[in-house]
């Protein structure tokens, strides 16, 4: 790195950061619309398990997007409502609230999955007591959850041959 006349510093090939997989992916996900984002969340809880996943966001749903069934040990089962926030900034505590206010009396529990972040309130409020608690799904956990179900992304292994001498075979020949 050196400084040019102006005394601004110039940036080399090197300074350059090169994006992880996971930013990718996610600036890909932010560049679907949120109709889309939406099916998107419906195939991510179909592969994890869920039945009758439907996508049922339109105008005057209070904010629920989806819906759907998860069971456990094929005897128990939730009746959950999802709402995904298609953001690259935070989704706040306000957010989480209303979330919880829409899918109070009609579901088990809810699931909010954004593309973006949870501040430290959203996190706090959905996990406040005496209030049914609401798990979230925030853009980095969405992406490791698509990568490991193959949902969009292929993950190619590498075999790395490491090749280590024995010297000592050699002296004693």
């Amino acid at each position: 790195m050196s400084n040019n006349q102006s005394g601004e510093r110039e940036t080399s090939e090197a300074d350059e950061i090169e994006p992880t997989w996971e930013d990718s992916l996610l600036e890909i996900i932010r560049g679907i619309s949120p109709a889309a984002f939406e099916r998107l969340c419906q195939r991510l809880l179909r592969e994890s398990g869920f039945i009758h996943v439907e996508v049922t966001g339109r105008a005057g749903d209070g904010g629920i997007d989806g819906k759907g069934v998860v069971r456990i040990g094929g005897l128990l089962s939730f009746h959950v409502k999802f709402q995904s926030k298609h953001y690259k900034g935070s989704v706040g505590a306000s957010v989480v609230r209303d979330f919880r206010g829409a899918m109070d009396g009609r579901a088990d529990k809810g699931l909010l999955i954004t593309t973006g972040t949870f501040t430290r309130d959203a996190r706090a409020e959905a996990q406040r007591d005496g209030a049914r608690p609401i798990d979230l799904v925030d853009g980095e956990e969405l992406v490791e959850k698509l990568k490991q179900l193959r949902i969009g992304v292929d993950v190619q292994q590498k075999v790395i041959e490491e090749v280590v001498i024995r010297e000592d075979y050699f002296k004693t020949l």
